[in-house]
């Protein structure tokens, strides 16, 4: 595909200031994140809002001004993730490696690898998710599902970056599901995002903080097809600047031939997940967008 010189600029100027961040003390990038944080805190925006809104959803016994503190800590966190991504995509992977400071739940990989499958996890928009996939793919022979940038011009750069350390990259599309089940009958592991809305198609609304939000089937028929290990892992960011690798374990509903009794334990996960640290949680997106006939739209 043939990009614009406009395209082609802005992608150019992303990928100099990503590579400037790469190149920065990580303590400085961290608090140029906060920075930005308490920024979004202070001035008037969506991803406040939605935050808002969804913090007043999940958490209804929580004070107003405890809803407060933990908005303004979320967002900070959150902008770090965006800072993040320069040494994320660019480091090498010693340096990377050793900014993982401790790891928790090692006996449920280890049980998992004993079984000589492919393992699928499930990896939330929490913490410092996009180390995750160097981590992994580091380690493992990995087959990773990849949605393609809205900024076009820097798709290449991010499938590079991506598959550094040997990781293939699937596209979001039933070609891409078909490789991944193969990969995964294979013994590789891959990752799945799973508190993504795909949309009316692909979903089914299942309680998420005992509220109903659309809720991906895309899991369930991944381990309907694929002989695989499934668990939970996050990336949690601690004061120091360093990480703390979390595995959790996942409910054997997840493969119940009934997608909304799959979908409720896929959500169950996630929350169990954010109990690790709430403020690390993505509140920034719609999860309870669309709902079902007779709940309120809690963006409005």
């Amino acid at each position: 595909m043939k990009l614009s010189f406009k395209d082609r600029l802005i992608a150019a100027m992303v990928i100099a200031f990503l590579k400037l961040l790469a190149a920065l003390p990580f303590s400085v990038t961290q608090a140029l994140g906060r920075g930005l944080g308490r920024l979004l805190y202070w001035l008037p925006n969506s991803q406040k809002e939605v935050a808002r809104c969804n913090l007043a959803a999940a958490y209804p016994d929580l004070s107003g001004a405890e809803r407060q503190i933990l908005l303004k800590d979320l967002l900070q966190q959150s902008a770090q993730s965006i800072f993040e991504l320069g040494p994320f995509w660019i480091w090498p992977k010693d340096k990377l490696m050793e900014r993982i400071e401790k790891v928790s739940g090692e006996a449920l990989l280890n049980d998992a690898l004993q079984q000589e499958k492919g393992i699928l996890f499930l990896a939330p928009h929490f913490g410092a998710w996009e180390l995750i996939g160097p981590y992994l793919s580091s380690r493992f022979p990995s087959t990773f599902m990849y949605r393609p940038p809205n900024l076009i011009g820097l798709d290449d750069f991010m499938v590079e970056s991506r598959g550094r350390f040997g990781a293939d990259l699937a596209p979001t599309d039933l070609r891409g599901v078909r490789k991944l089940i193969q990969a995964l009958n294979q013994g590789q592991i891959s990752v799945i995002l799973p508190d993504q809305d795909p949309g009316e198609k692909g979903s089914v609304y299942a309680p998420f903080f005992k509220r109903p939000a659309r809720t991906m089937t895309l899991v369930n028929k991944l381990l309907q097809k694929a002989d695989c290990a499934v668990m939970y892992v996050v990336m949690q960011r601690l004061p120091n600047g360093r990480f703390h690798l979390h595995f959790l374990p996942a409910e054997e509903a997840l493969t119940d031939r009934d997608e909304l009794i799959a979908a409720g334990a896929l959500n169950r996960g996630v929350e169990a997940c954010i109990a690790v640290a709430p403020e690390q949680y993505l509140w920034s997106y719609k999860r309870y967008r669309k709902p079902p006939p007779g709940w309120k739209d809690v963006y409005r």
